[in-house]
């Protein structure tokens, strides 16, 4: 079996102001195995971002270690982020919000493997005629299309996407789902995926992390054994679906009383 590609061991973590101190996490220890992916949910409030910020390692954790797997490609990053609001930079055509990352001064990408990568990413999301575009003048799912690019053109292991198709319709967040099961598929990322949605989170997941209340611990880790592509109308959807709602909500199994 292989090893995962990210460990976390009792990642804790406390906000602090000048009266009060607010603990998010309490402990938190899971392993993500290569090329899953992997769904965090929890009631609202509980840390879930903050857990996602602090394995990009854009927020410090107080206590914990996240172990890297040894086999971590060279030339890679381990993560990028997918945030809930694009973020693109409006003043930037598609094509070079996509490479600007690559052309940070810690990349150092040659330029020819610069536009190749681009090239490939813009054929990859269905956006080759839209990179002269500018960010205005696409809709909300493009946009989200265009952050993911940009988030997967520095090549990560890890693709970390808070929330990023909440503000979608419904018909846009799943096409933008099976967008996302496309680009496992091709590119072989793994995902880490925080959702307030169930039935996002059985439609897409291997295996589901579900957080306690704040401060949040692991309240249980739930596999989702369905192949792919998954019939939101199959009655073991349903069944699974509903069983991760009462998880989250922290009701018990109707099967159970």
């Amino acid at each position: 079996m292989m090893d995962p590609i990210l460990s976390l061991d009792t990642i804790t973590k406390t906000f602090r102001d000048d009266k009060e101190a607010c603990p998010a996490l309490a402990g938190i220890s899971f392993d993500v195995d290569t090329n899953e992916i992997l769904c965090i949910m929890g009631p609202s409030g509980c840390g879930k971002t903050t857990l996602l910020r602090i394995i990009g390692g854009l927020e410090q954790e107080d206590s914990g270690t996240i172990r890297e797997a040894s086999g971590i490609t060279p030339g890679k990053s381990l993560t990028a982020m997918v945030f809930q609001d694009h973020a693109l930079f409006p003043w930037l055509s598609i094509y070079e919000n996509i490479v600007y990352g690559l052309r940070l001064e810690a990349q150092k990408v040659p330029e020819d493997v610069v536009k190749e990568r681009a090239e490939a990413l813009l054929s990859l999301t269905h956006l080759d005629t839209f990179m002269n575009s500018f960010p205005h003048q696409l809709s909300g799912g493009m946009k989200q299309r265009v952050a993911v690019a940009r988030a997967l053109a520095v090549k990560p292991d890890i693709l970390l996407m808070d929330e990023p198709f909440s503000a979608l319709d419904t018909f846009t967040r799943r096409e933008l789902e099976d967008e996302v099961l496309r680009i496992r598929q091709a590119m072989k990322t793994t995902i880490l995926l925080v959702t307030h949605n169930p039935e996002e989170a059985v439609y897409l997941a291997d295996r589901i992390v579900i957080l306690s209340k704040r401060p949040a611990g692991v309240s249980e880790i739930l596999p989702v054994n369905l192949p792919h592509p998954r019939d939101p109308s199959n009655p073991e959807f349903i069944k699974i679906r509903e069983q991760v709602t009462r998880r989250v909500q922290g009701k018990p199994d109707p099967a159970l009383q």
